[in-house]
């Protein structure tokens, strides 16, 4: 037992010690946790890309396992081509026909031209004919009252009247139907080259969708990243839309925080953050920005939301997610993974700079489709010349 001076000693000290803990804990806060907001509830988030084909196919190769580290268009899978290849040797056999057909209405143009000026002149003989049959049959007419000429020759000039007016009828039925030809064959063909005729850009068309299909048997990879989620089999049979495998591109990794509903009053867009990986430890220390917060809690966007009208309401303080994007990406020898837990700590007095969202996943389709324009342009444009050209003729 201590003496009643030396416990009264003890407690005053305690007493001290309590109070001196109480003013450092009290000056910490006013210093330092006033001035931020942490949270960890915190994971890294990365875009995750999909590799799934436009077409459906059969699976011939993979290249690709699950950790692999792919770059940006490099060959994943390859499908079966053999059908794609089959439907762009039709295609470019119908836009070969389709040149040839134009040529032939070009040409003929000129002679339904010919035509229609011969009937014109036919129809002008056949004119003077019928006027001439008139005259005859008119002075023979005159004739016969004085008995100069006989009835049979009257019947005959009456009847090469008659077939000189049907020869005429006839010659203007041809002329009308040539004209007709030829209008019909200057409006399929007339003030189009061949190259922009309708029937031509129509199976250049389908040369190009036959051609994009091709190359849509070999399916790359849009981003760099890392593959996970490898489902397809050497031999499967897939179906256009189905997935494939995934491409997570670490690079592009952010950081969703999930801070406390009243940890947002001072909460701003923009404000620096800091970082530390539960994998890493707090030596290694990563730098980022809020990017983006939640436009609801995650309660409320849940599969099954809280109905906080029924009768067995409990409080549960609410939990929003904020976006944070890391200022650089990270170093080689300590990588974000998606999943990872972490330690985020807004400072809530720094400067709310402009803070750019994290860099999207490049668009899948951007370089393959501009390749294989220019390759199906390519193509038409020595298809159509070949075809303009007019074969050798043999000796």
């Amino acid at each position: 037992m201590l003496a009643p001076g030396r416990r009264r000693r003890a407690l005053l000290g305690l007493g001290l010690l309590v109070l001196l803990a109480a003013a450092a804990f009290a000056g910490y806060g006013w210093l330092v946790l006033r001035h931020q907001e942490s949270t960890d509830n915190a994971y890294v988030q990365a875009p995750l890309v999909l590799i799934t084909p436009r077409i459906d196919g059969t699976v011939v190769e993979v290249r690709a396992e699950d950790t692999d580290t792919v770059q940006a268009g490099q060959l994943l899978v390859r499908l079966d081509a053999a059908d794609a290849r089959l439907a762009l040797q039709r295609a470019s056999a119908a836009l070969a026909q389709a040149v040839r057909e134009v040529r032939v209405l070009q040409a003929q143009d000129g002679s339904f031209d010919a035509q229609v000026q011969a009937r014109r002149a036919e129809v002008e003989r056949m004119r003077a004919d019928l006027a001439k049959a008139e005259g005859d049959a008119a002075r023979r007419a005159a004739l016969q009252a004085t008995g100069a000429i006989s009835d049979e020759e009257i019947r005959h000039a009456e009847a090469a009247r008659t077939a000189a007016r049907s020869a005429l009828a006839a010659a203007r039925s041809a002329q009308a139907a040539a004209e007709q030809q030829a209008i019909a064959n200057l409006a399929l063909s007339d003030g189009t080259r061949i190259d922009s005729h309708p029937g031509v850009q129509r199976a250049a068309a389908a040369l190009r969708e036959a051609l994009l299909a091709l190359r849509r048997t070999e399916l790359r990879a849009p981003v760099s990243g890392q593959v996970a989620r490898r489902t397809v089999q050497l031999g499967q049979r897939v179906a256009a839309g189905s997935t494939l495998m995934s491409v997570i591109p670490l690079d592009q990794v952010w950081v969703e925080a999930n801070f406390k509903e009243v940890q947002l009053r001072r909460m701003q867009v923009g404000q620096p953050v800091r970082l530390t990986a539960d994998a890493y430890g707090a030596q290694v220390e990563y730098r980022g920005r809020i990017v983006g917060i939640g436009a609801g809690t995650g309660a409320a966007f849940a599969l099954l939301p809280a109905q906080n009208a029924t009768g067995n309401w409990i409080k549960v303080v609410q939990r929003v997610p904020v976006r944070i994007a890391l200022e650089g990406p990270p170093p080689r020898e300590f990588p974000l993974r998606v999943g990872l837990s972490m330690h985020a700590a807004v400072d809530l007095d720094g400067s709310a700079a402009a803070a750019g969202a994290p860099p999207a996943p490049a668009d899948a389709d951007a370089a393959e489709a501009q390749a294989a324009q220019r390759e199906a342009d390519a193509l038409v444009q020595r298809i159509v010349e070949a075809n303009l050209q007019p074969a050798p003729r043999r000796r």
